[in-house]
């Protein structure tokens, strides 16, 4: 019954659809460019042409909405997320689903 309603009140995280570019920063310190589809305060939805390990933790760097191809003067969010889930959308990419461990900054 805890899980459920652990479950249940994650879902009712307001979330906040972004679409804006992101980047995942890989524990090989290669880069992958993504697409930051929604944001919630505890955790993103991300595409990516990159099929993560279960339960793997990115670091990911998502630009400030309206911020591409233009210099901000905000700085990314940096957070590490914990993948909760991954699924082929088409295209070669994937939609990635975690929750945040970590806000880096």
């Amino acid at each position: 019954m805890n899980d459920r309603a652990s479950h249940i009140e994650r879902r009712l995280d307001r979330r906040i659809p972004l679409g804006c570019p992101a980047v995942i920063r890989l524990k090989t310190g290669e880069t992958v460019r993504a697409e930051c589809v929604e944001i919630s305060v505890g955790g993103m939805t991300l595409r990516a042409p990159y099929v993560p390990g279960e339960a793997e933790v990115l670091e990911v760097m998502v630009s400030v909405p309206g911020s591409s191809g233009a210099i901000s003067s905000r700085p990314p969010l940096v957070t590490r997320l914990e993948v909760k889930r991954c699924h082929a959308v088409g295209q070669g990419l994937y939609e990635i689903g975690g929750t945040t461990v970590r806000v880096v900054g």
